[in-house]
């Protein structure tokens, strides 16, 4: 069965669930580009009187946009976290279109021709490489950034799934944090990385690693700490330029890490300003009061949770705004085959339509992506 026929057969139980709460499923809609800027500020000119209505104009909207639109919105109700909280009745219904995210889409060289296998980085290695968090909650003069372990968690949790192995070290000064990471680079020294007290993930937890480290086919590192322009800071508040850390991991003939894709996210404010906007409420900044360049060095994609000049939000007990949506992001997209620069351009748009308040317009922030790749880089679910 066709999802356009999916949908129509099962169109009364959609609209009397989706009724439920019509302003989460237009906005997620609206989030996932399913319907057009115009329609989204059509269906939301609404009173609560004309609900049932509007759901049915939106379904019929959905339907006559196509196959694969159809496709996107089934696949949408059954993977999105908060769609599924809000409308547990969606997993009764029977839908014989199985979405996309049941079917991973491999990407190998066995799968595609030779001119696609030059255009995707080949990603062949179990596992698939190396995951570095660098999680500084604790700082020297006392002061915390409350809810940064959700984001470690989130981030291990979606990177182990892709196959990555996923180390972690907490609360490094700006010195501690160069040589693990200069570490990481060249793996020449494991003894160096234990006085880091690195850990790995093991599917819950964060222990002790088990096994030797090595590099695979690509190279994952997230930062998450406080920031200024250009910078990350160590847990004794001195900084670390970005651009030192992109350099560690250069290619070279020696490097096993030439010609990989070594993707770099950085939760971190890069300026105090806040844009638009304030009540924060449960929010707060990785603000600590020399501009990011691209990286010089190929096949290099630096990922900042905010532009230049402003702060980056973080809920204390939920999380960053720009680790969380790259977490549900990847999560609802890695498995349709889509590569991680589109990924992240899904990303800058749920972050860009958050705001920080109960209120309209208050608090907002916009991640940046610059990268070097040179190929698209596909990141396709391990299933072990």
């Amino acid at each position: 069965m066709s999802a356009q026929n999916a949908i129509r057969s099962n169109k009364t139980a959609i609209h009397d669930i989706l009724s439920g709460d019509y302003w989460l499923i237009l906005n997620k809609v609206h989030q996932n580009k399913l319907i057009t800027q115009r329609e989204y500020n059509n269906l939301k000119s609404i009173n609560n009187a004309n609900v049932e209505t509007h759901v049915t104009e939106l379904v019929d909207k959905i339907m006559n946009k196509g196959e694969e639109t159809c496709k996107d919105f089934l696949n949408l109700l059954q993977t999105d976290g908060a769609i599924k909280e809000t409308f547990p009745q969606l997993a009764s219904l029977q839908l014989t279109y199985r979405p996309l995210l049941s079917d991973p889409v491999q990407v190998s060289s066995c799968q595609h021709d030779g001119n696609m296998s030059k255009e995707v980085y080949q990603i062949n290695n179990r596992p698939v490489g190396l995951c570095v968090i660098i999680n500084n909650e604790n700082f020297w003069d006392g002061s915390q950034r409350r809810g940064t372990d959700k984001d470690a968690q989130s981030l291990a949790e979606v990177f182990s799934w892709l196959g990555f192995r996923v180390l972690m070290c907490k609360d490094l000064t700006k010195d501690q944090m160069d040589q693990a990471l200069t570490c990481v680079a060249s793996l020449a020294d494991m003894s160096q990385l234990q006085k880091f007290k690195l850990k790995e993930w093991d599917g819950s937890s964060f222990v002790d690693p088990q096994q030797v480290l090595e590099h695979g086919d690509a190279f994952i590192c997230s930062i998450l700490s406080h920031g200024k322009k250009g910078v990350v800071l160590g847990a004794d508040r001195n900084p670390l330029s970005i651009k030192e850390i992109t350099r560690k991991f250069r290619g070279c003939d020696q490097s096993v890490l030439t010609s990989k894709p070594k993707v770099f996210l950085i939760q971190a404010c890069q300026g105090g300003k806040i844009q638009c906007g304030v009540q924060l409420n449960d929010m707060e900044t990785d603000d600590d009061t020399s501009p990011l360049t691209i990286p010089e060095e190929a096949d290099v994609l630096v990922a900042m949770a905010t532009v230049e000049d402003h702060a980056a939000l973080r809920h204390i007990f939920d999380g960053s705004w720009f680790v969380q949506s790259l977490c549900e992001q990847l999560k609802e997209r890695c498995p349709r085959g889509e590569d991680i620069v589109s990924i992240l351009h899904y990303v800058n748009d749920d972050v860009a339509h958050r705001e920080g308040s109960s209120l309209p317009g208050v608090a907002k922030q916009m991640p940046e992506v610059r990268f070097t790749l040179r190929k698209k880089l596909v990141l396709p679910p391990q299933h072990s």
